[in-house]
């Protein structure tokens, strides 16, 4: 019979040749292939000492080395966005401010076609300039409501004057010779 061997082919058998029983077992019972293990000490208490197994690490090189290669890439990439959003801002704004202006335009341009018409320009020179054309007349109508016809000297705050003005005009040219 081929004794049997450890896995790897190396070593001393795990079997002493010979018959099982006692004659087997003349040799003092197992071969001395495997060394002894010392055994633990025992705690005061009476039990043993347990060992922690050893705790797995948290993130490996791997997952550092990504995570340090993801926010280099987020440091390179936070200042060209943070630009390109001002740009898009400032594009917007451009916008707003093209629109109102062109609708500004529109309203100027509707305010100057209105001068072409004639009628317009009439009613205009009326309202604000008091004209008349040739052949009319113009009445002013005074407001009672608004008081009465005030005397310019009588305004407090001005200077009282016996003279009239051209005497005044008169003595300012003298006195500057």
């Amino acid at each position: 019979m081929q004794q049997r061997t450890r896995p790897g082919g190396r070593g001393t058998p795990t079997r002493a040749s010979g018959p099982r029983g006692a004659a087997g077992r003349a040799g003092g019972g197992r071969a001395p292939a495997r060394p002894t293990v010392a055994r633990r000490s025992v705690s005061s208490g009476g039990a043993a000492m347990r060992t922690r197994a050893p705790q797995p690490r948290r993130f490996t090189s791997r997952a550092v080395v990504l995570g340090l290669l993801l926010s280099v890439l987020l440091l390179a990439y936070a200042y060209p966005v943070r630009v390109y959003l001002a740009q898009q801002a400032e594009i917007s704004a451009l916008e707003q401010s093209q629109e109102r202006q062109t609708v500004k335009i529109a309203e100027m341009a509707e305010r100057a076609a209105k001068w072409n018409d004639n009628e317009y320009v009439i009613s205009q020179a009326r309202q604000r300039l008091n004209m008349v054309l040739p052949g009319e007349k113009s009445i002013v109508v005074i407001d009672p409501a608004r008081g009465q016809q005030t005397d310019p000297a009588a305004i407090p705050g001005t200077e009282k004057s016996a003279r009239p003005w051209y005497g005044k005009l008169w003595s300012s040219v003298e006195a500057a010779d």
